[in-house]
């Protein structure tokens, strides 16, 4: 199975995006607003370290982390060609709290709220 294309221009208007963002704080169906999660604010070295795996694609899944916060968690992603599915390819193995080898994801992005948002910015 062949590789879907990828659109080559991945930007979309500012508008476009404004639409967006509004339609996500005026969806309250699945959760109500004191655990919405409107953004997330992503360290460079987070984006940094997930790149650094050389694949062609990065998936971001949806945790909740030991302070009970939603965050996002990186790992690369590369295409089976056998499968045409894309499969988690995950960083170095490091030693965890408990003495075992452990595969690495990325994470460290910040909630917001209860992170300070940018009230200045239309996306807001």
């Amino acid at each position: 199975m062949a590789e879907e294309k990828s659109p080559k221009n991945v930007a979309i208007p500012l508008s476009t995006a404004e639409v967006w963002t509004k339609n996500h704080r005026d969806n309250f169906s699945d959760e109500g607003s004191k655990k919405r999660v409107d953004s997330y604010l992503i360290p460079k070295e987070t984006l940094e370290m997930v790149l650094k795996l050389g694949t062609s694609k990065v998936r971001a899944y949806v945790g909740v982390n030991d302070k009970k916060e939603k965050t996002l968690i990186f790992v690369g992603s590369e295409l089976d060609k056998a499968t045409g599915i894309y499969r988690d390819v995950f960083g170095s193995e490091v030693m965890g709290a408990d003495g075992a080898a452990s595969k690495v994801v990325y994470d460290f992005s910040e909630p917001s709220p209860p992170c300070k948002p940018d009230n200045t910015s239309p996306l807001n």
